[in-house]
Protein backbone atom coordinates (compact mmCIF):
# COMPACT_ATOMS: atom_id res chain seq x y z
CA UNK A 1 0.00 0.00 0.00
CA UNK A 2 2.82 2.40 0.88
CA UNK A 3 5.69 0.73 -0.98
CA UNK A 4 5.84 3.17 -3.92
CA UNK A 5 5.79 6.23 -1.65
CA UNK A 6 8.58 4.79 0.51
CA UNK A 7 10.63 3.89 -2.54
CA UNK A 8 10.41 7.41 -3.97
CA UNK A 9 11.17 8.87 -0.54
CA UNK A 10 14.23 6.66 -0.14
CA UNK A 11 15.59 7.66 -3.54
CA UNK A 12 15.18 11.40 -2.89
CA UNK A 13 16.53 11.04 0.64
CA UNK A 14 19.61 9.29 -0.71
CA UNK A 15 20.15 12.11 -3.20
CA UNK A 16 19.97 14.74 -0.45
CA UNK A 17 22.29 12.88 1.91
CA UNK A 18 24.90 12.23 -0.79
CA UNK A 19 24.82 15.78 -2.16
CA UNK A 20 27.77 18.06 -1.56
CA UNK A 21 25.62 20.63 0.23
CA UNK A 22 26.29 21.85 3.75
CA UNK A 23 24.61 20.20 6.73
CA UNK A 24 22.25 23.16 6.97
CA UNK A 25 21.14 22.95 3.34
CA UNK A 26 20.76 19.18 3.57
CA UNK A 27 18.64 19.48 6.69
CA UNK A 28 16.37 22.12 5.15
CA UNK A 29 15.88 20.04 2.01
CA UNK A 30 15.32 16.95 4.14
CA UNK A 31 12.69 18.68 6.29
CA UNK A 32 10.74 19.71 3.18
CA UNK A 33 10.91 16.19 1.77
CA UNK A 34 9.84 14.52 5.02
CA UNK A 35 6.90 16.87 5.51
CA UNK A 36 5.72 16.20 1.95
CA UNK A 37 5.90 12.43 2.40
CA UNK A 38 4.22 12.50 5.80
CA UNK A 39 1.41 14.58 4.33
CA UNK A 40 0.98 11.99 1.57
CA UNK A 41 0.91 9.15 4.09
CA UNK A 42 -1.57 11.01 6.27
CA UNK A 43 -3.87 11.57 3.28
CA UNK A 44 -3.71 7.88 2.34
CA UNK A 45 -4.51 6.78 5.89
CA UNK A 46 -7.41 9.20 6.22
CA UNK A 47 -8.79 8.13 2.85
CA UNK A 48 -8.30 4.37 3.00
CA UNK A 49 -7.55 3.59 6.67
CA UNK A 50 -6.36 0.04 7.49
CA UNK A 51 -7.83 -3.37 6.81
CA UNK A 52 -7.15 -4.60 10.34
CA UNK A 53 -5.22 -3.88 13.52
CA UNK A 54 -2.04 -5.76 12.47
CA UNK A 55 -1.71 -3.59 9.35
CA UNK A 56 -2.26 -0.48 11.48
CA UNK A 57 0.44 -1.60 13.92
CA UNK A 58 2.82 -2.33 11.05
CA UNK A 59 2.29 1.15 9.63
CA UNK A 60 2.86 3.03 12.88
CA UNK A 61 5.79 0.85 13.95
CA UNK A 62 7.64 0.33 10.67
CA UNK A 63 6.46 2.72 7.96
CA UNK A 64 5.56 6.13 9.37
CA UNK A 65 8.61 6.26 11.70
CA UNK A 66 10.93 6.05 8.67
CA UNK A 67 10.21 9.56 7.29
CA UNK A 68 9.24 10.80 10.76
CA UNK A 69 12.61 9.87 12.21
CA UNK A 70 14.40 11.68 9.40
CA UNK A 71 12.22 14.74 9.96
CA UNK A 72 13.26 14.77 13.61
CA UNK A 73 16.89 14.13 12.68
CA UNK A 74 17.03 16.92 10.10
CA UNK A 75 15.25 19.28 12.51
CA UNK A 76 17.80 18.55 15.23
CA UNK A 77 20.69 19.04 12.80
CA UNK A 78 19.25 22.32 11.55
CA UNK A 79 18.79 23.59 15.10
CA UNK A 80 22.33 22.57 15.96
CA UNK A 81 23.79 24.23 12.88
CA UNK A 82 21.96 27.49 13.64
CA UNK A 83 22.78 27.65 17.35
CA UNK A 84 26.34 26.30 17.57
CA UNK A 85 28.91 29.02 18.43
CA UNK A 86 30.27 30.63 15.28
CA UNK A 87 33.88 30.89 16.46
CA UNK A 88 36.23 29.11 18.81
CA UNK A 89 36.78 25.36 18.57
CA UNK A 90 36.63 24.95 22.35
CA UNK A 91 33.25 26.70 22.49
CA UNK A 92 31.90 24.51 19.69
CA UNK A 93 33.19 21.34 21.34
CA UNK A 94 31.59 22.32 24.66
CA UNK A 95 28.30 22.97 22.85
CA UNK A 96 28.36 19.57 21.10
CA UNK A 97 29.24 17.77 24.32
CA UNK A 98 26.15 19.33 25.91
CA UNK A 99 24.10 18.01 23.00
CA UNK A 100 25.42 14.52 23.70
CA UNK A 101 24.37 14.87 27.34
CA UNK A 102 20.86 15.79 26.21
CA UNK A 103 20.71 12.70 24.00
CA UNK A 104 21.93 10.48 26.83
CA UNK A 105 19.32 11.98 29.15
CA UNK A 106 16.58 11.22 26.61
CA UNK A 107 17.65 7.57 26.34
CA UNK A 108 17.88 7.26 30.13
CA UNK A 109 14.37 8.66 30.57
CA UNK A 110 12.94 6.26 27.99
CA UNK A 111 15.07 3.26 28.85
CA UNK A 112 12.21 0.78 29.24
CA UNK A 113 10.68 1.58 25.86
CA UNK A 114 14.07 1.62 24.12
CA UNK A 115 14.83 -1.79 25.62
CA UNK A 116 11.44 -3.09 24.43
CA UNK A 117 12.14 -1.98 20.86
CA UNK A 118 15.80 -3.00 20.83
CA UNK A 119 14.84 -6.51 21.92
CA UNK A 120 12.27 -6.58 19.08
CA UNK A 121 9.42 -7.36 21.46
CA UNK A 122 5.85 -7.04 20.22
CA UNK A 123 3.60 -7.99 23.14
CA UNK A 124 2.69 -4.33 23.77
CA UNK A 125 2.47 -3.27 20.12
CA UNK A 126 -1.33 -3.13 20.26
CA UNK A 127 -1.00 -0.43 22.93
CA UNK A 128 2.03 1.38 21.52
CA UNK A 129 1.20 1.37 17.81
CA UNK A 130 -2.57 1.40 17.40
CA UNK A 131 -4.68 4.51 17.69
CA UNK A 132 -7.09 2.91 20.15
CA UNK A 133 -4.53 3.55 22.87
CA UNK A 134 -3.12 6.90 21.74
CA UNK A 135 -4.34 8.66 24.88
CA UNK A 136 -2.18 6.37 27.00
CA UNK A 137 1.39 7.48 27.69
CA UNK A 138 1.37 10.32 25.14
CA UNK A 139 4.81 11.45 24.03
CA UNK A 140 5.15 15.22 23.80
CA UNK A 141 8.43 16.29 22.18
CA UNK A 142 10.05 19.58 23.11
CA UNK A 143 10.16 20.59 19.46
CA UNK A 144 6.90 20.75 17.51
CA UNK A 145 7.51 18.13 14.84
CA UNK A 146 4.84 16.93 12.44
CA UNK A 147 1.90 16.24 14.80
CA UNK A 148 -1.69 15.34 13.97
CA UNK A 149 -3.67 13.45 16.65
CA UNK A 150 -5.60 11.28 14.19
CA UNK A 151 -2.35 10.31 12.48
CA UNK A 152 -0.50 9.15 15.57
CA UNK A 153 -0.36 6.51 18.27
CA UNK A 154 0.95 6.85 21.80
CA UNK A 155 4.48 5.75 20.87
CA UNK A 156 5.15 6.07 17.12
CA UNK A 157 6.65 9.54 17.61
CA UNK A 158 8.80 8.29 20.47
CA UNK A 159 10.08 5.39 18.35
CA UNK A 160 10.85 7.79 15.52
CA UNK A 161 12.81 10.03 17.87
CA UNK A 162 14.83 7.09 19.19
CA UNK A 163 15.91 6.28 15.63
CA UNK A 164 16.53 9.95 14.86
CA UNK A 165 18.80 10.46 17.84
CA UNK A 166 20.93 7.47 16.91
CA UNK A 167 21.63 9.31 13.64
CA UNK A 168 22.07 12.60 15.46
CA UNK A 169 24.76 11.06 17.67
CA UNK A 170 26.65 10.08 14.52
CA UNK A 171 26.34 13.64 13.20
CA UNK A 172 27.70 15.07 16.48
CA UNK A 173 30.63 12.66 16.45
CA UNK A 174 31.50 13.72 12.91
CA UNK A 175 31.40 17.37 13.97
CA UNK A 176 33.66 16.65 16.94
CA UNK A 177 36.03 14.75 14.69
CA UNK A 178 36.40 17.80 12.45
CA UNK A 179 37.02 20.04 15.46
CA UNK A 180 39.66 17.75 16.97
CA UNK A 181 42.24 17.21 14.26
CA UNK A 182 44.44 15.39 16.74
CA UNK A 183 42.05 12.45 16.49
CA UNK A 184 41.63 12.66 12.74
CA UNK A 185 44.64 10.47 11.97
CA UNK A 186 43.44 7.78 14.33
CA UNK A 187 40.05 7.89 12.65
CA UNK A 188 41.60 7.59 9.20
CA UNK A 189 43.77 4.67 10.24
CA UNK A 190 40.69 2.73 11.28
CA UNK A 191 39.00 3.14 7.91
CA UNK A 192 38.41 -0.19 6.18
CA UNK A 193 40.29 -1.13 3.05
CA UNK A 194 38.28 -0.98 -0.16
CA UNK A 195 36.21 -4.12 -0.56
CA UNK A 196 34.39 -4.86 -3.78
CA UNK A 197 31.15 -6.82 -3.76
CA UNK A 198 31.55 -9.33 -6.59
CA UNK A 199 28.27 -11.16 -6.07
CA UNK A 200 24.94 -10.14 -7.49
CA UNK A 201 23.12 -7.07 -6.23
CA UNK A 202 20.06 -9.18 -5.53
CA UNK A 203 22.13 -11.41 -3.24
CA UNK A 204 23.34 -8.36 -1.32
CA UNK A 205 19.77 -7.12 -0.91
CA UNK A 206 18.86 -10.54 0.53
CA UNK A 207 21.67 -10.13 3.04
CA UNK A 208 20.65 -6.56 3.92
CA UNK A 209 17.03 -7.53 4.56
CA UNK A 210 18.09 -10.54 6.63
CA UNK A 211 20.28 -8.36 8.86
CA UNK A 212 17.50 -5.77 9.11
CA UNK A 213 15.01 -8.47 10.11
CA UNK A 214 17.23 -9.70 12.96
CA UNK A 215 17.55 -6.21 14.43
CA UNK A 216 21.23 -6.84 15.14
CA UNK A 217 22.43 -3.42 13.96
CA UNK A 218 22.12 -0.46 16.37
CA UNK A 219 19.90 -2.67 18.54
CA UNK A 220 17.27 -2.64 15.79
CA UNK A 221 16.95 1.14 15.78
CA UNK A 222 18.08 1.59 12.20
CA UNK A 223 16.15 1.70 8.94
CA UNK A 224 16.70 -0.17 5.71
CA UNK A 225 17.88 2.90 3.84
CA UNK A 226 20.70 3.51 6.30
CA UNK A 227 21.78 -0.14 6.21
CA UNK A 228 21.68 -0.15 2.42
CA UNK A 229 23.71 3.05 2.16
CA UNK A 230 26.28 1.69 4.61
CA UNK A 231 26.67 -1.48 2.56
CA UNK A 232 27.07 0.62 -0.59
CA UNK A 233 29.85 2.62 1.04
CA UNK A 234 31.59 -0.40 2.54
CA UNK A 235 31.48 -2.58 -0.57
CA UNK A 236 31.90 0.22 -3.13
CA UNK A 237 28.70 -0.62 -4.97
CA UNK A 238 25.61 1.26 -6.06
CA UNK A 239 22.46 -0.70 -5.35
CA UNK A 240 19.34 -0.22 -7.38
CA UNK A 241 15.94 0.16 -5.75
CA UNK A 242 16.23 -2.26 -2.82
CA UNK A 243 12.48 -2.16 -2.15
CA UNK A 244 11.72 -3.24 -5.71
CA UNK A 245 14.39 -5.95 -5.51
CA UNK A 246 12.90 -7.19 -2.25
CA UNK A 247 9.47 -7.43 -3.90
CA UNK A 248 11.03 -9.52 -6.68
CA UNK A 249 12.67 -11.77 -4.09
CA UNK A 250 9.33 -12.30 -2.34
CA UNK A 251 7.71 -13.15 -5.67
CA UNK A 252 10.13 -16.01 -6.35
CA UNK A 253 8.66 -19.47 -6.69
CA UNK A 254 10.04 -22.20 -4.47
CA UNK A 255 13.31 -21.26 -2.76
CA UNK A 256 13.00 -17.53 -2.14
CA UNK A 257 16.18 -17.19 -0.07
CA UNK A 258 18.63 -18.43 -2.68
CA UNK A 259 21.69 -16.55 -1.45
CA UNK A 260 21.11 -17.01 2.27
CA UNK A 261 20.55 -20.72 1.82
CA UNK A 262 23.68 -20.91 -0.31
CA UNK A 263 25.65 -19.16 2.45
CA UNK A 264 24.42 -21.69 4.98
CA UNK A 265 25.29 -24.62 2.70
CA UNK A 266 28.74 -23.27 1.86
CA UNK A 267 29.60 -22.71 5.52
CA UNK A 268 28.37 -26.17 6.47
CA UNK A 269 30.50 -27.71 3.70
CA UNK A 270 33.56 -25.76 4.87
CA UNK A 271 33.07 -27.04 8.41
CA UNK A 272 32.84 -30.60 7.13
CA UNK A 273 36.05 -30.14 5.13
CA UNK A 274 37.78 -28.65 8.17
CA UNK A 275 36.69 -31.61 10.30
CA UNK A 276 38.35 -33.96 7.82
CA UNK A 277 41.74 -32.27 8.11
Amino acid sequence: MFEEAMTLFSEELDRIIKSGDSHLKKSEAGIRLCNEVLSQLQYRVEKEDFEDTPSEIDFFRNIKPFPMSYLIYFTEVRTCELTIPKAGACHKIRFLEKEIKKVNKFFAQNNDFVHYMEQNHNYLDHQFFSRNFRDNFPFTPTINYYQYPEFATSHDMLWAKVQALYRFIHYIRECLQELQPGNASLYSEKQHKVLLWSGSKTALVELIYAIYATGDLNHGAIDLQTIGTSFEDFFNIKLDNIYKTYSEIKARKGNRLKYLNELSQQLEQKMLRDDEV
